[in-house]
């Protein structure tokens, strides 16, 4: 009897052990950026750290039409990856056909917005709070959480999906915004024809090295205060004016005042974020309200002969009073514009483009 017992003593734990491990879902397994050197790290919220499962959970359901009331619309369909996850259309429709005032932003390297601001106003803090937005938005995709919530739970692909990525099967609002912020946070756009050259593994041409060249100078493109390309990510995430409309627009009861309508702010009005270049030439139409169908028209019909003055413009704008008072507007040949144009092509990541690990899973 006391070797039985001996055996049983011995046993007893070894057997708790493999019952207790053989029920434990292993931990999500972090997410590996592959950033190159030289270039920023991603920002993420301690309680979203981006991993592998989280980011498959959240690519079927940015694609997943259940999340809109009448099971017709995606995210995705307003941000579409040819376009590096935008409209080509000026204004995206929603399910019932209504249309908003605004294009849609790119989603690209949105883990490495400093300001933590997202919407064209900023009226988001974080990408969590941004996603929820768009399932309940009527001239979007107009459902309710509630609803939402129920058809994830009704399909059995999502269980195993919710189980890798959150230790349980349970589906609720909050894991549904984490896991399609932790997608977006992986949609990183670092393979150009500039990024090879920036890793001394390609060349530019000489008009691309001149349109590079030409927007880092002050006297002549001078977009680095918004765009610069020291950092890698062409944008300074910020909000600003950029002298789009005169201050005598303003008085337009359907004027967009942007971040003045989060803030309340007078100092505020006309401030949209700012964009960035990365990708730019697969992103018309441009500006917030998409009103340039092409680049030559940004560059021709605003930067260089455009810009309107109001007592909130960005002080660097080329045209206002604090930054040129003598001549106002770039100072730009038709072959500089071109070069600029030439150069913006090589921030053109295909990869991004037509990579399986970002395209539809259904």
């Amino acid at each position: 009897m006391k070797k039985l017992g001996i055996i049983i003593a011995v046993a007893f734990p070894v057997l708790l052990f493999f019952s207790c491990t053989k029920d434990k879902t292993p931990e999500p397994t972090p997410y590996e950026f592959n950033i190159p050197s030289g270039y920023p790290q991603p920002l993420q919220p301690a309680n979203n750290i981006t991993t592998n499962e989280g980011i498959e959970l959240g690519r079927h359901l940015f694609y997943d039409k259940r999340l809109s009331h009448n099971n017709t619309q995606s995210c995705a369909d307003c941000h579409k990856q040819e376009f590096a996850f935008t409209d080509p259309n000026q204004f995206s429709t929603g399910i019932t056909g209504a249309q908003g005032n605004r294009n849609s932003m790119a989603l690209i390297n949105l883990t490495f917005n400093q300001n933590q601001r997202f919407f064209w106003d900023g009226r988001a803090a974080t990408l969590e709070e941004q996603i929820f937005e768009p399932i309940r938005n009527p001239i979007e995709m107009a459902s309710d959480w509630n609803t939402v919530v129920q058809k994830v739970k009704a399909e059995p692909v999502y269980k195993p999906l919710f189980l890798a990525a959150f230790g349980s099967e349970e589906v609720d609002s909050v894991r549904i915004s984490k896991a399609i912020a932790q997608f977006l946070r992986s949609i990183v756009s670092f393979n150009s024809p500039f990024d090879l050259y920036a890793k001394g593994q390609g060349q530019l041409t000489p008009q691309q090295l001149n349109g590079l060249n030409l927007i880092q100078s002050q006297t002549k493109g001078d977009c680095f205060h918004c765009h610069n390309s020291s950092d890698r990510l062409f944008s300074r995430y910020g909000l600003t004016n950029n002298g789009l409309d005169p201050q005598s627009a303003w008085s337009d009861p359907n004027f967009d005042f942007g971040y003045y309508l989060v803030t309340g702010n007078p100092a505020d009005k006309a401030k949209f974020k700012v964009p960035t270049l990365r990708n730019i030439m697969l992103t018309a139409p441009y500006m917030h309200d998409g009103r340039f169908a092409t680049m030559e028209e940004v560059m021709v019909n605003h930067y260089i002969g455009g810009g309107q003055v109001s007592e909130t413009i960005d002080p660097l704008m080329e045209f206002s009073p604090q930054a040129n008072p003598a001549n106002p507007g770039l100072n730009l040949t038709a072959q500089e514009v071109q070069d600029i144009i030439a150069f913006l092509h090589t921030l053109t990541d295909t990869d991004l483009t037509t990579n399986p690990k970002f395209s539809n899973p259904w």
